[in-house]
């Protein structure tokens, strides 16, 4: 029962990490708090199950179409509906509350259009669900796939803004845009370009979750709190503290579900939460300002 209860959070918290990677790269340097970010992951999950039922592609390679598209249309959405915005904003926090609004729209639009093509039933297929024992646990295999791709995006994640002239860029920026734009980094650029790896990651995320989870047009909130709690639980525009923040948050409500009361999970979800913003006010890996 321990080795199960350890697996399924991991692989529960592999994928809130993935899931919450997107949303700290976008708001840590574009400081855009996008609330439509879980529509997003839920859109690229019917997108998958479209391409798998109808023309039989397999999700793992429908990542080849989303992924790109996703990173097009978050650029596009930067660039037509967030621009304004920035360019109009007397500063960070004007422009944090202007985008709440904004984005806050933009969950509506982007749910109603869902509702419109697919319905508002509930959708899954199951792709991958090869049972896979380990250490005396069966675990469907397609869980332990999104766990690899959680540790493979968090450390290419890592090493693109550690060790590449862009990654710096966007570090900068990050930090202080104004100190950024004097050493000739494009702050715009660098802005638009984090949103939409942003929603790149975001597509891949509602991909990989689509393999073994149930959705459907309404839920796309759900993913966007989670995704809220582990940025902020991990430090705001730190990718590493995304990862710990996910698996440290996957293993508790697997513990709790396991050895206490699955109805607790949530509780326990915010108890946490909170615990860690009491101890760490700027998160796990973040800094207090």
């Amino acid at each position: 029962m321990l080795t199960n209860a350890i697996l399924s959070g991991l692989t529960m918290g592999g994928m809130y990490a993935l899931v919450a990677m997107g949303l700290t790269l976008q708001y840590g340097v574009s400081r855009i708090m996008n609330l439509a970010y879980g529509e997003f992951v839920i859109a690229a999950s019917f997108v998958a199950f479209l391409l798998f039922t109808s023309g039989g592609l397999s999700p793992l390679v429908s990542l080849l179409i989303i992924v790109p598209a996703g990173f097009a249309v978050s650029y596009l959405v930067y660039g037509i509906l967030l621009t304004p915005l920035v360019r109009r904003a007397r500063s960070r926090e004007a422009l944090e509350a202007d985008s709440i609004l904004s984005t806050f729209g933009l969950l509506f639009i982007v749910q109603g259009l869902m509702l419109v093509f697919f319905g508002g039933n509930y959708t899954s297929y199951s792709y991958f669900n090869t049972p896979v024992q380990i250490l005396g646990t069966t675990i469907a295999a397609n869980r332990l796939v999104v766990l690899g791709f959680a540790v493979l995006f968090g450390a290419a994640c890592y090493f693109f803004l550690m060790r590449t002239r862009t990654g710096v860029a966007l570090r900068a920026v990050a930090v202080d845009p104004i100190a950024a734009g004097l050493v000739a980094v494009d702050v715009r650029w660098a802005a638009a370009l984090a949103f939409a790896l942003g929603g790149a990651i975001a597509v891949t995320g509602g991909v990989l979750v689509s393999m073994f989870l149930t959705f459907n047009a309404n839920i796309g909130v759900v993913f966007t709190m989670k995704a809220l709690i582990v940025v902020i639980m991990g430090g705001v525009g730190n990718v590493a503290g995304a990862l710990a923040a996910g698996i440290i948050l996957g293993l508790v409500e697997s513990f709790v579900a396991t050895f206490v009361d699955p109805g607790l999970t949530i509780a326990v979800t915010y108890a946490v939460f909170l615990a860690v913003l009491l101890v760490r006010p700027g998160g796990l890996f973040g800094t207090a300002k």
